[in-house]
């Protein structure tokens, strides 16, 4: 599709300058002439599609994304946690199921159970050694991402929750396209000018896409001194609220750093396990009572 002078994409993808490549365009899922030309929605029972993305990396993003995953599995929900970081997928480390590989029954992929009531599938199940490579165009990227949808045994989901990688390209459009009940996106930022400036960006590209923004996640918002208990600003505090009121999406909240959500994510335990014994836990916990509260009406 042509860009516009400013360089966004049209407004109406029907215009003249429409190339109709629906597969590329981020307007293809809410157009009415592209619809006959997409692939159909994935046939997986799933009441709530959630994604999680970010502008740039590194903000922690599948941090947030297996804690809150884990979160609400923990709150009786049944999840999927779709690692859709292709070139980077960490999901499986951070809850130590790394050494695990696919199976399949039928003709169906089983995915890999951390508990009765969270499963997982990421591309790191598949790779012969942990340091392959994945050296994919984006037709490949969208054949796999279709197959970790409609060729997995996912049973009934509440939630799909998807990590997506950093920006605004294949893995996103590709995933708005073919999933079904997608209920909006989660942005995850850091308070940094740097990481909000691109943050804003991302919130641009899920609008485009005709989804809602669920809201900002501020990750990295400050952090509590280990040895005087002092707070510190190390990357500042409140870029992510003021991101959402600027553009006018809600704020779920700020995880402060916390140097046992790292080391919780090293070892393979989500931080999330542990219960209400630290301002970190409290706050991924709100995030997550919020999340639901928006999500579930």
């Amino acid at each position: 599709m042509e860009k516009t002078p400013t360089g966004t994409l049209p407004d109406n993808p029907n215009k003249d300058s429409c190339s109709h490549e629906c597969s590329g365009c981020a307007t293809a899922g809410t157009c009415s002439d592209a619809k006959s030309s997409l692939p159909p929605k994935a046939d997986i029972d799933v009441r709530h599609v959630i994604l999680v993305l970010s502008g740039k990396g590194g903000v922690g993003k599948s941090t947030v994304s297996v804690n809150l995953s884990y979160a609400l599995s923990s709150h009786g929900f049944k999840v999927g946690l779709l690692d859709l970081d292709l070139h980077g997928p960490n999901i499986p480390k951070m809850l130590g199921i790394e050494d695990y590989k696919l199976s399949t029954i039928g003709n169906k992929i089983e995915p890999v159970h951390v508990t009765g009531a969270l499963s997982v599938i990421s591309m790191a199940f598949l790779l012969p050694d942990k340091s392959t490579p994945i050296i994919w165009r984006g037709p490949m990227k969208m054949a796999a991402i279709n197959q970790f949808l409609t060729d997995v045994n996912w049973g009934s989901l509440d939630y799909l929750v998807v990590d997506l990688p950093p920006g605004t390209g294949d893995e996103a459009l590709t995933i708005a396209q073919l999933a079904p009940n997608v209920r909006g996106a989660i942005i995850v930022t850091t308070p940094q000018d740097v990481a909000t400036l691109d943050s804003k960006k991302a919130i641009k590209f899920v609008e485009k896409l005709g989804l809602p923004v669920i809201g900002v996640i501020e990750n990295m918002s400050g952090m509590v001194c280990p040895h005087c208990g002092q707070e510190i600003d190390l990357f500042g505090k409140g870029g992510g609220k003021k991101i959402a009121d600027e553009m006018s999406v809600p704020f779920l909240g700020a995880i402060p750093i916390d140097m046992d959500m790292r080391k919780a994510g090293d070892e393979g335990r989500p931080f999330i396990i542990r219960r209400g014994d630290s301002q970190t836990w409290t706050s991924v916990d709100k995030i997550m009572e919020e999340l639901i509260k928006i999500v579930e009406g």
